[in-house]
């Protein structure tokens, strides 16, 4: 069934042939607009095989995926998916000619800075500085299509670590080449040198993909832009959206000017204005209009609604960050028991992570359900790489990082002593850790005792491959954490329950992986999980209160948005303040957080801060003066609810959530009491301290609670 399109999607849609920009504001609408010029496509005689759709996130991809299976049946043959699944799918097909092998490794952050530290420690470098800086370095020369051999010739002077970070640099890309991995940024950079270098492969893909479409174009880097035009060269077919208003990942090379580049470089392409917002309110409108008109060197466009006028902008001026954080808790709870909302309505929006641990504690402190967007990832948690680690190592015998995790994971005895003899030891026969493993009897200098226990450890590899070649993917992980010991708990601690757990999590991750793919193996699962943000696990039937960078926020929306921290120095961040291509982007990012809110909008300070280790007065940020105008003037006075049913008693808020309990009360609860919590449901006492319950509930593991307040019930 056809999408109902306003005038303006409704050309987007139709046009089919040729170079097209189209131009969406907040909110506009440009997913359908995607959707149905898509199905027109197909409609109009288009293979769906040749067409080809780049989202911004594995989580937008599958929901173009799913409203293009609702539209046409033959969705299943076209290619949908984020730029570097894309490239990953094009690297394991076509790889080998750059000397990659299929089964490569995909790096994550974490991986890549473990190879940067050993290598520092072999190349003798011992400067904190340079090694925070070389990862951001090495990233931005691949990002701009700038191969180690261009750099030595252009660009050694242009810093005085300019050799070292060469150096660094070299050494790093042979590490990773040795190991048959990448990183996230080799997936982009390999796919712009296979193009470039392969003509005839480049011709392939572009017959393959005569129909190209990309969203969130003004987030595009040099090397994503230039794989597009190359692709797109010889039919010209490529339709991109984008929002200059919304380009606020500058600090990791996407560049809002390929917007105008495009306009350059496809002269003929026909341009399209949405500027018509369906989700904010013509007040939450006002204010993000007038932000993002004090930026220079932009498309014009202004967003309108047809959306009701709703409340005006509610601003908040706290004595310190603790009671902003209760204002926002308290705000959030007088909503949710007007019955109009529910806790996943709301999103609290920051510019640093740093703000979040005093929500957190508050959030904690009341017992509101809440999320961290933006932070430590499951897949992050050094269980789950440990127990990752163990499948690279099956999948790719040539990933020495993945063998580094696990040679003493679980601890057998192999000491750091041993493991630097057989990294040696490798390096002088030119063979990979793996096969050093097996060949450790060979080595002169590692004793008796080392290598009866390199020989287990190879032994247990060989033989949880051979498991892995006979068993189906779920049942294999499931019988590999436990052949390894990796469950094993050495001590009843917090932790090591923890550990466990997130530990059986990933058993479930790769049951549930496995259902929707029965035919998968290890390297599909591993290529999975490792391109996965936190957005693409954000699930709407969560009641939970999201707590979020506004990076991580980007591309959704919110019934209800705080937008705390607005400081001078924070919110805009303080080295913006005498670049104005830095303001530029601070004011994008506040544009973007202002338009995530659809019914009401909340922007909050605190006058003095407890941040790096000491308390500072602060000063309003100057978004807060550029919307004065559209904003509710703030009292200190009680205020009476309105017809929202967003009223606040006193300037701290509401009545507290719940009659305090008393001591009394609070020594009824013991360890190992079984308890119900009205959000988080059933659990069981961990231990009580100083007032305070450590609780693991069945549903949401471990939180922290004040038994003071906290809403438990004693079964």
């Amino acid at each position: 069934m056809a999408l109902e399109l306003n005038a303006q999607q409704q050309a987007a849609a139709n046009c089919l042939e040729g170079p097209v920009l189209v131009l969406a504001g907040a909110g506009s609408g440009k997913t359908r607009v995607l959707t149905e010029r898509i199905a027109n496509l197909v409609d109009s005689g288009v293979n769906p095989y040749s067409v080809l759709a780049i989202t911004f996130t594995n989580k937008a991809a599958n929901e173009m995926r799913e409203r293009l299976y609702a539209r046409t049946p033959q969705a299943g043959r076209m290619t949908i998916s984020t730029i570097h699944s894309m490239c990953a799918l094009i690297l394991r097909m076509d790889g080998e000619q750059l000397g990659y092998r299929r089964n490569f490794s995909i790096y994550s952050d974490n991986d890549s800075e473990r190879v940067l530290k050993r290598l520092f420690k072999e190349l003798g470098f011992d400067d904190e500085k340079l090694l925070k800086r070389a990862p951001y370095h090495i990233s931005a020369c691949k990002n701009s299509g700038i191969s180690a051999e261009e750099y030595e010739k252009d660009y050694l002077g242009a810093s005085d670590d300019g050799e070292k970070l060469y150096k660094i640099m070299t050494e790093y890309n042979k590490r990773l080449f040795e190991s048959n991995a990448m990183d996230f940024d080799d997936l982009l950079f390999n796919v712009y040198r296979l193009f470039r270098e392969f003509p005839e492969t480049l011709e392939k893909y572009q017959r393959r993909y005569s129909y190209v479409s990309i969203d969130e174009f003004q987030d595009t880097n040099r090397v994503q832009y230039e794989i597009f035009k190359m692709l797109a060269a010889s039919h010209r077919n490529i339709f991109v959206v984008g929002d200059d208003d919304q380009s606020i990942y500058g600090w990791r090379g996407a560049d809002a000017n390929n917007l105008l580049k495009f306009r350059t470089d496809f002269p003929d392409a026909e341009v399209f204005k949405l500027e018509q917002n369906y989700r904010s309110t013509k007040k939450i409108l006002d204010a993000a209009n007038k932000i993002i008109s004090l930026n220079e060197n932009r498309f014009q466009k202004t967003l309108w609604t047809q959306n009701e006028d709703g409340v005006r902008v509610e601003t908040y001026t706290a004595y310190s960050e603790n009671e902003e954080a209760a204002y926002v808790v308290q705000q959030i709870s007088n909503l949710v028991s007007f019955g109009k909302y529910t806790y996943s309505d709301f999103a609290v929006l920051m510019r640093i992570n740093a703000l979040s641990r005093v929500f957190e504690q508050e959030f904690l402190k009341y017992g509101l359900p809440f999320k961290v967007f933006g932070g430590f990832k499951f897949f992050e948690r050094k269980e789950i790489k440990d127990t990752a680690a163990y499948l690279r190592i099956l999948d790719n015998e040539s990933d020495d990082e993945a063998l580094f995790r696990i040679i003493n994971t679980p601890r057998r005895g192999i000491g750091d002593t041993t493991v630097e003899r057989l990294k040696r030891f490798a390096s002088v026969n030119n063979i990979s850790m793996l096969e050093a493993l097996r060949r450790a009897d060979s080595a002169a200098d590692i004793s008796s005792a080392a290598k009866i226990k390199l020989r287990e450890f190879a032994g247990l590899l060989d033989e949880l491959k051979r498991m892995s070649m006979e068993m189906p993917l779920d049942r294999f992980v499931r019988s590999m954490v436990e052949f390894t010991h990796l469950r094993a708990c050495e001590e009843k601690t917090e932790a090591e329950i923890n550990r466990v757990l997130n530990i059986d999590e990933f058993v479930s991750a790769v049951e549930e992986f496995c259902k929707d793919n029965p035919q998968a193996g290890i390297s599909e699962f591993l290529q999975s999980v490792s391109l996965q943000s936190d957005l693409d696990k954000l699930n709407a039937s969560d009641n939970c209160v999201s707590l979020a960078t506004v990076h991580a926020a980007k591309g959704l929306e919110f019934k209800v948005v705080f937008v705390i921290g607005l400081e001078d120095g924070i919110f805009p961040i303080s080295r913006a303040v005498f670049e104005a291509d830095e303001m530029a982007e601070e004011r994008r990012l506040m544009y973007v957080a202002v338009t995530r809110a659809c019914n009401r909008l909340y922007l909050t300070r605190a006058r003095s801060r407890f941040l790096n280790g000491s308390r500072k007065e602060t000063y309003p940020s100057r978004f807060l003066r550029e919307v004065e105008e559209f904003v509710r003037p703030e009292k200190a006075e009680e205020r009476k609810s309105d017809e929202n049913g967003g009223y606040i008693t006193n300037r701290h808020g509401a009545a507290p959530l719940r009659t305090p309990l008393s001591g009394e009360q609070i020594g009824k609860f013991k360890v190992g009491m079984k308890v119900n919590h009205k959000i988080y449901g059933r659990g069981i006492i961990l231990d009580v301290k100083d007032g305070n319950a450590d609780v693991v509930f069945d549903a949401v593991g471990k939180k922290t609670l004040s038994l003071k307040i906290a809403p438990l019930e004693i079964l």
